[in-house]
Parts: C-alpha cells; structure tokens; sequence
C-alpha cells in the first residue's frame, strides 16, 4: 500500500517534481549563502571591516528569507523541503569561503564571485519553471531580482574611484 502524501499539489506530478527540483536547488543554495555570509560576517577585518561586516548582515538576512519563501512554496505544491546540514553540503552552488580572517577586499570578492554563481543558477531555474509552475517563477524572480541588485552593490565596492 502506498502512503498518501499529507499535502496535495495544485500541480500536476511532472510539474510538480521539475518544480520542486528547482525549490530545492534555490533552497538549499540560499541556506548555504546564509551560512557563508555569516562566516564571512564574523571573520572579516580591514579597514572597512565596519561597513563590510554590517553589509553582510543584510545578506544574511535576505538569504534566510529568501530560503524560507522557497522552503514554504516547495511546502505549498507538496514537496518536502529539505535543509538538513548534510544535504546543504551536497548540494549547494555557492563557491566555499576559506576559513580564518578574511581581509574585507577578500570578502567583498568571495561575495561578488558567490553571488554570479547563484544568479546563474537561479536563472536557470526559472528557465526550468516557465512551463511548470508560474508562480514558482514568479517567486524565483523576485529573488533574482533582489539577488541582482545585491550583486551590483557588492561589485560597486570593488570600483576604484
């Protein structure tokens, strides 16, 4: 016999399954940003450590919303969500900081790189939901968009005037 799930899916099993699979990928890309911003938070030094470190508290912060919206969508078509450390580690995209003090220009590049790497990522995925689940898509967007603009904050510090 098999087990009904507790949660049923407006969508419909392929769709579902391709949409989870790119919820999950977001998911556990966006914990991982959040672990590694967190890292970088507590270990950068350099004459903007100030600015560097209170930046990266914004980071994290919208990391963890981000990965709860995702998490609460992938809850809402059915699909278990999963951000267990173990499956963080497998399958995230975000490039590993070195541990140990790191200099804020060396931060700012680390956040800069991780950041075009989840973009593409994440682009990739709304790729995936445009035939699947648009409002999953829309989610994706929206996350990409605040990733984006994110992104070019981070890149602007690394503008030498």
């Amino acid at each position: 016999m098999t087990e009904k799930a507790p949660i049923t899916s407006p969508l419909g099993n392929s769709e579902r399954d391709i949409t989870g699979k790119a919820l999950q990928g977001t998911l556990v890309d966006m914990v991982d940003l959040h672990l590694t911003a967190k890292q970088a938070h507590w270990n950068v030094v350099g004459t903007h450590f100030r600015e560097v470190h209170l930046h990266l508290d914004e980071l994290v912060d919208s990391a963890r919303e981000f990965a709860d919206n995702v998490a609460e969508r992938a809850a809402t078509i059915g699909i278990s969500p999963d951000a267990r450390a173990s499956t963080v580690a497998e399958g995230s995209g975000v490039p590993n900081m070195d541990a140990g003090w790191q200099q804020d220009r060396n931060v700012i590049e680390t956040v800069v790189e991780n950041l075009a790497t989840l973009i593409r990522r994440l682009r990739a995925r709304i790729d995936e939901t445009d035939k699947t689940d648009l409002v999953t898509q829309d989610l994706l967007l929206s996350i990409s968009a605040k990733l984006e603009e994110t992104h070019w904050m981070w890149q602007a510090k690394l503008a030498d005037g």
